[in-house]
């Protein structure tokens, strides 16, 4: 009868441990914390992840580390709404503007402010697209989606004399 058994001093890994490390316990690594800088790339979503690499746990036997993998969590902007590459946004209008027509300034996700122009006539919940204005494409920033303006139009609740006076004058034409 013959029996096969891990080996008791050496643990099954061919070497012995001739000077006892009390830092690491024999395991030739150590623990310790290190802070890095992580260049979060435009275009990323909540829940992508990034790979760091040679910063994770050190391999085997004095091998290469392995790599550090980094779940982003994207936090919400109370101005802006994305679905995938576009976002979304709504932009409050006086009535006499819709009618009449102007010029706005958006705010981007870029942080400028672009003119848009308000055609005259704007119904209310009109919405208005501005073309290479949205989240940048990962990997790709050249590639952009669109921003979609909502339009608000805001009708007073009350109206001074004058201004009731005008706006009748208007149902009358």
């Amino acid at each position: 009868m013959q029996q096969q058994s891990i080996c008791p001093t050496c643990g099954g890994t061919g070497s012995v441990v001739e000077k006892y490390c009390g830092s690491c316990d024999g395991r030739g690594t150590t623990k310790r914390s290190k802070q890095l800088t992580v260049t979060i790339p435009p275009g990323v979503e909540n829940g992508n992840r990034l790979r760091v690499r040679g910063e994770g746990d050190a391999g085997p036997k004095g091998g290469p580390s392995g790599d550090l993998y980094v779940f982003l969590s994207v936090a919400r902007d109370p101005n802006f709404r994305r679905e995938g590459m576009d976002l979304y946004s709504e932009v409050p209008v006086s009535y006499v503007d819709a009618i009449l027509g102007t010029t706005l300034k958006v705010d981007t996700v870029d942080g400028n402010a672009v003119d848009v122009a308000l055609p005259a006539g704007t119904q209310p919940g009109a919405t208005l697209r501005l073309e290479g204005k949205g989240a940048p494409k990962l990997n790709n920033v050249n590639m952009r989606g669109s921003h979609f303006v909502k339009i608000n139009v805001q009708i007073p609740k009350s109206l001074s004399s004058k201004e009731r006076e005008l706006v009748m004058q208007l149902r009358k034409l």
